[in-house]
Order: C-alpha cells, then structure tokens, then sequence
C-alpha cells in the first residue's frame, strides 16, 4: 500500500490518480469535519470539501511535510468553513438590511415584522431570491427567472413555497 507521502510527491509531479487516491483516502475525514463544523446539511458540507480539495491539488506545493497531508487537508477545511460562515452572516445581514429599508405594508407589527424577517432567512437562498425579486420587488416570474438562471417553473415553485412559509410564520393561511 502507497503512503501518503508518496502520493504527494507523485500527485506533485502531475499525477492525478496520486492526488485521486489521497482525496480517496482522506474525504471523509474532510466532510465528516466539516459536516460537524458548519452544522449544516451534507450539500453545504461537500461544497466545502470540495472547495477544499480544489485548493489543495492548486497548492499542493506549498505542503511543507507530506506525511501531515490530513492535517493539512482539514487546515484548509477549516479556512474554507470560516469563510463560508462569514458569507453566510453577511448574507443574513444584507437580508436583514434589506428587510428593514423595504415598505412594510401598514398594519404590519414589529412583532410580525421580525417574524417576516426569521423566515426570510430560514428560506433557502434561491427560495429567497425569488421571494425578494417577485413578492417585495413585484418581478414577474419571468423577469425573475432571467435575473436568477433558474427555469420559471422552478421559480413559481419557489414563490409559492416561499409564499406559503413567509405566512405561517406570520399566522396566515398556508394556501394563499
């Protein structure tokens, strides 16, 4: 069996399938971490890792001892991890910022309003997009879904659900 060391100083030389094996050998040491650190869902988790290994086979010559290659590996997981969680605060901020400069319409509690605003955020961020773009922005689904990428049907599933999230929180009736 190949070490680790061994598979750095192929996968230094070009080799793939070297770099290939030490991912192999090493992924879920990486996801089960970062699964744990993020406490997110798995999705969040492997787009990190994946992140991960992308930096390492780019930097994978600044490994200074190839035997240390999985601490090295969560090194980078963990810098991954923190910058996701910085993305994810200022997301919420630019949400909570935009939450508070948007008309509220009148009648509307602050109570309600910081109901309103907890189940923007606990939308998934393309559920919100398409929530701001065509609830608080009045886009029509297609303009929306230009703006996005995303096909219309995927968008209109998502005001809906959005929709339908956005009342409960606030005590309505969920078939609005």
């Amino acid at each position: 069996m190949t070490d680790d060391a061994e598979l750095v100083l192929r996968a230094r030389e070009g080799s793939d399938a070297a770099f290939a094996r030490l991912v192999e050998r090493h992924q879920a040491a990486v996801r089960g971490f970062l699964r744990r650190t993020l406490g997110g869902g798995w999705a969040e988790a492997d787009d990190v890792a994946q992140e991960t290994f992308l930096a390492a086979w780019r930097t994978l010559r600044s490994l200074k001892s190839p035997t240390g290659v999985r601490a090295w590996l969560l090194g980078i997981a963990w810098r991954r991890a923190q910058d996701r969680i910085r993305s994810s605060r200022r997301s919420a901020a630019r949400d909570a910022a935009w939450l508070d400069e948007a008309e509220t319409p009148a009648g509307i509690s602050n109570e309600d309003r910081m109901a309103l605003a907890e189940a923007m955020a606990d939308l998934a961020p393309d559920v919100r997009a398409c929530v701001a773009l065509c609830l608080a922005d009045g886009w029509s689904h297609g303009e929306a879904s230009a703006a996005l990428g995303l096909p219309l049907g995927t968008v209109k599933s998502h005001v809906a659900r959005g929709r339908a999230r956005l009342l409960k929180a606030l005590g309505g009736p969920d078939d609005a």
